[in-house]
């Protein structure tokens, strides 16, 4: 019976051993797995804090980009690399090894970031002094043609004065039927059946400004029928403008007075009684103009 009793003893100790070994192999366990499960869990929280970052990043590169309207090479390539390794983090799992070289390298990206934009500052602050050099010289190139169409303006209404005071008028502008005779001595008639021609007489005033030298001088002679008499030959000028004229006549002029008579040729048919009309042109402009009657 003793041995009994000792054997029974020796087992019972054992399985009271044994049962404290299981008990703490168990808590073991349940602290081993709670411990790992507190590791994913920590390893995912700071995988996902490091894809706000990769997204912030991302963000940031937008807005300088897209506010400025920046195309830096530097700056695209370096948005889309942050792309790239964002979309690398979000398939990756998550573990000691690659959250420490995640973290490594957004703390290279970070860096990169603020030498990029000092650069881009630079590049945004040179951009907008060009532009306000730009708008400057654009006010002052408008400031500048305003004053050239204004010259532009003043010298062409100085030309146009300049032109109207070098136009010579004529005064004294008389018409008369003449009759031609066979010695050449001209005689005046009142009388259309006798007449030959009709002479136009008139001064050049004198006028400083004028150009000297040959002018052209072109008169009209009208009669009651409103034909022309003469050559009827027209000319042309640089406006456009068209002279239709009975007769030409080119003198010298000198800017001082000077007498003209032009002898007009007209037909028996176009000799008739009435009032007939004299007109004296200087070049394109009209100089004088009169009437005489006819019998």
């Amino acid at each position: 019976m003793p041995d009994s009793e000792t054997s029974g003893t020796k087992f019972k100790i054992l399985i009271g051993v044994l049962s404290v070994l299981l008990i703490a192999l168990a808590v073991y366990t349940v602290s081993l797995y709670n411990d790992s499960k507190d590791k994913v869990t920590g390893l995912e929280q700071q995988k996902q804090t490091i894809e706000n970052e990769l997204e912030e990043l991302i963000a940031n590169y937008d807005e300088v980009i897209q506010d400025n309207e920046l195309k830096d090479k530097d700056l695209l390539a370096a948005r889309e690399r942050i792309e790239v390794l964002l979309d690398s983090v979000k398939d990756a799992e998550a573990n000691v090894l690659l959250i420490e070289r995640y973290k490594n390298e957004i703390g290279r990206l970070k860096r990169e970031r603020t030498m990029l934009f000092k650069r881009a500052d630079s590049l945004i602050a040179a951009n907008k002094r060009i532009a306000m050099e730009r708008d400057s010289t654009t006010t002052v190139l408008n400031e500048t043609i305003k004053v050239v169409d204004s010259v532009n303006q003043e010298n062409t209404s100085m030309a146009e004065t300049i032109e109207k005071g070098s136009i010579v008028n004529a005064t004294d502008l008389r018409g008369e039927a003449v009759i031609i005779r066979n010695s050449g001595k001209v005689v005046d008639t009142r009388r259309a059946s006798r007449a030959d021609k009709i002479r136009a007489c008139f001064t050049l005033a004198p006028n400083v400004i004028a150009k000297s030298g040959d002018r052209d001088l072109y008169v009209q002679v009208i009669n009651p029928k409103n034909n022309l008499l003469g050559v009827k030959e027209t000319i042309g000028f640089d406006n456009g403008e068209f002279l239709n004229y009975s007769a030409k006549s080119t003198v010298f002029y000198e800017n001082e007075e000077l007498d003209v008579c032009v002898l007009v040729d007209a037909t028996e048919n176009n000799l008739i009684e009435g009032r007939y009309v004299v007109n004296v042109f200087d070049g394109k402009n009209q100089v004088a103009s009169t009437t005489m009657e006819l019998k």
